[in-house]
């Protein structure tokens, strides 16, 4: 008599529709539950469909069937964040509230606040650099370029115009003609370092040339000694 059950070729038992409910399972559960160091999936959180938890996108309603897994879910979510979140504001995310949205709004805030801050900073440093706070021409530049990509980094871009305008604010009284024909030739960065550094060595050839002239004046000779013979001798 045939009980319902079948057997494989090996003669193990099949229990239909129970093994069948718990394959389907097992092949609905959610990737998210795969990921085991969410700091390596970072970039792929839209990858496991998990950023419906925190951009705003609503929730099932709790008579929704669907309603208890997105809850465990947006757990899971939860946890990634408080896993991620720096230890000075993971108390401040904690009181946050009980979703995975909560939290992100309230690091969203906590991130504004400090990258205007950090602006703020920046552009004091930016607007107060000079050529005579560097160890060089080099030095100097690359001080601006940097603090003009961190800037670009918290929402306040520098454009190359200002970039240049800052280059020549920063530059000693020397520099003055040179400044001019940078900001007389609409010169871009490019072409206002590079006329920067040709200043530069007229300078520095400018010194040696005076240097020179003023040993010539001064009557110093190279210190020389003549083997001569005693007269008399």
């Amino acid at each position: 008599m045939d009980d319902g059950n079948k057997k494989d070729d090996l003669g193990n038992k099949n229990d239909g529709p129970e093994s069948s409910s718990a394959d389907k399972t097992i092949k609905t559960l959610h990737p998210a539950y795969s990921v085991t160091n969410i700091q390596s999936k970072i970039r792929i959180l839209d990858g496991v469909k998990v950023l419906d938890h925190i951009d705003g996108s609503p929730s099932p309603a709790e008579t929704d069937v669907d309603f208890k897994s997105w809850q465990e879910l947006d757990a899971l979510v939860l946890q990634w964040i408080y896993s991620t979140v720096s230890d000075n504001n993971l108390p401040r995310v904690l009181d946050a509230g009980p979703t995975a949205r909560h939290a992100w709004l309230k690091l969203e805030k906590v991130y504004l606040s400090n990258k205007k801050a950090r602006a703020g900073a920046l552009e004091t440093k930016f607007c107060n650099l000079t050529l005579a706070a560097c160890s060089s021409l080099d030095d100097y530049c690359e001080n601006l370029k940097d603090l003009a990509n961190q800037l670009e980094d918290v929402d306040h871009p520098v454009t190359e115009e200002r970039l240049v305008l800052q280059l020549v604010r920063g530059l000693p009284a020397e520099y003055d003609t040179t400044a001019s024909l940078i900001n007389a030739n609409n010169a871009d960065w490019d072409l206002a370092r590079s006329m920067l550094q040709d200043e530069i060595i007229r300078q520095e050839a400018r010194q040696k040339t005076t240097h020179s002239v003023l040993v010539t004046a001064s009557g110093q000779q190279p210190n020389t000694t003549h083997n001569r013979t005693p007269t008399g001798s």
